[in-house]
């Protein structure tokens, strides 16, 4: 309780504080602190009544001395670039604010510097199922290991990104909003967990920390955020994620044989006129179509006219529902919100008895593999008012790809490489929805909505003279295309070494002329290839990879860097398992001094991931 003795304020407005002050919230209490610093002191008079109040009122006007910056450190953990652009954005806010703002890589940072850190906010996705992306897997283990420091000096945040149709949605930023706490770090704005339709989610995020961390102390220099985080070089254009561009198709090929039960295609789009720039190793977004054959059934199963008006995502007007399904809204995933707001919808459907408690493992399999038209049709969601159904439907997501072009090679296009998704399973027959249309409705001449997508984590070495090796069987070879198209054009005159993989030597050798071409102009050193079903026993690129440990682990000494590129659930842990054995029988190691090699090799960024 504030006392009129014992301050410079007037008898009235003690009353007026001591009404306010209880009622404020920490995060109040802290923006109001720093709004109250921003406020200019000259001028200022206060009438006091004792000479307490007076020596109180004669510090308050004198000059005072400057103060000290606010500090603030920004930690993104990304796979795809998303949290890292959402973590520099921050940081120009941060900057805006009169901060001096650390803004790190995960595995950057140094851990034991984390205690000395007064304002802490962490942005990072959450990969595969529940794991953190490659570049925070250090920082993930050292803050919930025994080894991290007590928080209570150091205010946190955390924006975490995910996918709602995996089982362990935002995991990754759970963990680390959790073990802050468990630290004694404290919370000054809520986490925010956000789906693959990030945007809206992570402004509600951003605003939260800037109205947390207050108003500009007065005299603080504002550092433009946008202009201080752009990359280098890079042109500015209003075409993104929520704005894309659309580019004209120039080519679409079947890149597979005669005879291949495969089918991949090589698309060529026009990027003129977009100012649209990337780099070799970042990824195309693409906003596909959904077919036309699953969007018909779906309306049939609820039994909608193809022609009802219904509203778009984010309030972008209305469409006829058939083609709203088509073009703005996910029907092809099932996810445990959607369950959960169609139950509610319709509570006698049954579905309540598959959310039920216990009932975990029979919900998770549910949803696996199947989508809208299994739901409507398995709890019979006939009737339901189409304009009010598809409101609990997300926005279609962006499919990203691999960029199998260089810019150097091919000024103002981009290509990409997409093998067609197409299987049968209970009883009818399912489609990759952006594989699908572009193999089958996709041609030259018409356009299709993108942007590009950073990736700052799978990129050349910045030293050209630096070994190269590359590992991507199927489409995984796509970035390589790009690399070798980068060093062909800039000279580079580093050694390089191709492990590719399929499965049929000769319908399914993608790029076959290219590679061949560079390894005799002598852009590719070395190749090494894997055709699983030319053999009786199935040969993978991890098999070429031991079969050839001793050269690889002499490039390894000579400070290659290594890429993989493709599944991450099957491939990516076996090539690294490779890795490993090689380590350990040619250079010697134990286990975790081979698991220590590589994690350092991750750390120097001579170990680049780009799985999916």
């Amino acid at each position: 309780m504030l006392q009129a003795t014992n301050s410079p304020f007037r008898q009235d407005q003690v009353e007026w504080l001591n009404q306010l002050l209880p009622t404020l919230t920490d995060g109040q209490k802290i923006w109001l602190s720093g709004y109250l610093a921003a406020l200019p002191s000259a001028g200022v008079s206060v009438t006091g009544t004792t000479s307490a109040n007076t020596a109180a009122v004669a510090t308050a006007a004198a000059p005072a001395a400057p103060a000290a910056p606010r500090e603030a450190t920004v930690l993104f953990g990304s796979q795809t670039g998303n949290s890292h652009k959402l973590a520099k954005k921050l940081s120009g806010k941060l900057q805006d604010q009169g901060f001096q703002v650390t803004l790190s890589s995960m595995i950057d940072f140094k851990p034991n510097t984390l205690k000395k850190v007064q304002n802490l906010f962490v942005v990072v996705s959450t990969h595969g199922e529940g794991d953190p992306p490659d570049n925070a897997i250090s920082f993930h283990e050292f803050l919930l290991g025994k080894r991290a420091p007590r928080l209570e000096e150091t205010s946190f945040s955390v924006l975490a990104l995910g996918d709602t149709s995996y089982e362990f949605f935002c995991k990754t930023g759970k963990d680390f909003d959790q073990r802050l706490e468990e630290l004694g770090a404290k919370r000054i704005a809520p986490r925010v967990d956000c789906d693959v339709d990030y945007e809206d989610a992570s402004e509600q995020w951003l605003a939260s920390v800037i109205a947390a961390v207050g108003q500009a102390p007065a005299g603080a220099q504002a550092t433009p955020g946008d202009s201080a985080n752009a990359a280098p070089g890079a042109a500015a254009t209003d075409y993104s994620r929520s704005n894309p561009f659309s580019a004209a198709v120039l080519e679409n090929l079947n890149l597979n044989g005669r005879g291949s039960d495969r089918e991949t295609r090589h698309l060529e789009l026009s990027l003129e006129g977009s100012g649209l720039r990337y780099e070799a190793g970042d990824s195309l977004g693409v906003y596909p179509a959904n077919h036309p054959r699953l969007v018909d059934e779906v309306i049939e199963a609820f039994g909608w006219s193809p022609e009802v008006s219904v509203p778009l995502p984010k309030n972008a007007g209305e469409l006829p529902v058939k083609d709203a399904l088509t073009s703005a809204y996910e029907i092809t995933v099932l996810t445990k919100p959607l369950i959960e707001q169609v139950a509610a919808l319709a509570p006698n459907s049954g579905l309540q008895e598959l959310l039920a408690s216990g009932k975990e493992h029979e919900l998770k399999e549910y949803v696996k593999g199947r989508d809208l038209l299994d739901l409507a049709q398995d709890y019979d969601l006939k009737g339901f008012p189409a304009a009010k159904f598809v409101t609990l439907l997300r926005k279609i997501p962006a499919r990203l790809y691999s960029i199998s072009s260089s810019p150097k090679a091919y000024p103002d296009e981009v290509h990409l490489t997409i093998r067609k998704v197409e299987y049968e399973s209970r009883g009818r027959v399912r489609y990759g929805v952006c594989s699908t249309y572009v193999s089958e409705r996709l041609e030259p001449g018409q356009e299709l909505p993108v942007f590009v997508q950073d990736n700052p984590n799978f990129k050349l070495p910045a030293n050209p003279d630096v070994p190269v090796i590359m590992i991507g069987p199927g489409t995984g070879v796509a970035p390589f295309r790009a690399f070798l198209g980068e060093r062909e054009e800039s000279g580079a005159a580093g050694k390089t070494w191709l492990f590719y993989g399929d499965q049929h030597f000769a319908s399914d050798f993608l790029y076959q002329v290219e590679w061949q071409r560079w390894l005799k102009d002598g852009v590719l050193t070395r190749m090494d290839v894997a055709f699983s079903r030319d053999t009786d026993q199935k040969v993978y690129v991890q098999h070429r990879m031991l079969e050839h440990s001793k050269e690889l682990y002499e490039w390894l000494m000579q400070g290659a860097a290594v890429y993989v590129c493709g599944d991450e659930k099957k491939m990516a842990h076996d090539v690294q398992a490779a890795l490993l054995t090689i380590l350990k029988q040619e250079g010697g190691l134990e286990d975790e001094e081979a698991a220590a090699y590589l994690a350092t090799m991750q750390q120097d960024k001579r170990y680049q991931r780009d799985v999916y």
